[in-house]
């Protein structure tokens, strides 16, 4: 039982509290009237992928792979696109691979190959599988990797 006249301490499996809780923010205080100066959070920033897609899953084109290259013309520049569209499209004016594509837009592949599939569906990009490797190729990409 708890003896009542020491102080609780507060547990030790909870999160602390901010330092800036209350009516005070950082260093110095903030008045009734006030508002608080808004921090830059990246997670503020953070767009949920099902937004970006509007709730689809599955691409319109079949058979993209994340090495599947896409290349859009100069002309795609001045489409109406929204704006991840057109983050892919300044990207593509050199070809990219769907991996490429998902790791600029920091979006997971299924996102990038649904923004692509749009793309490509509405002629703004073109996309092309990547060419094959021969079994040399392969095998001295294994024996460099075994060298590291």
């Amino acid at each position: 039982m708890r003896d009542p006249d020491r102080p609780r301490l507060p547990d030790p499996r909870m999160i602390p509290p901010p330092t800036n809780f209350g009516w005070f923010g950082g260093d110095r205080p903030i008045a009734r009237n006030e508002e608080p100066e808004p921090q830059d959070d990246p997670s503020d920033r953070f767009v949920r992928p099902f937004v970006v897609t509007a709730g689809r899953t599955t691409p319109l084109l079949d058979g993209l792979r994340i090495e599947t290259l896409v290349h859009a013309p100069p002309a795609a520049l001045s489409a109406p696109l929204q704006f991840e569209q057109r983050s892919v499209v300044q990207l593509c004016q050199k070809p990219h691979s769907i991996a490429e594509i998902g790791t600029a837009l920091h979006v997971p592949v299924g996102v990038a190959k649904v923004i692509v599939s749009d793309l490509a569906a509405a002629g703004h990009v073109t996309v092309r599988d990547a060419p094959e490797l021969s079994t040399a190729a392969i095998e001295r990409i294994r024996d460099l990797v075994r060298a590291l």
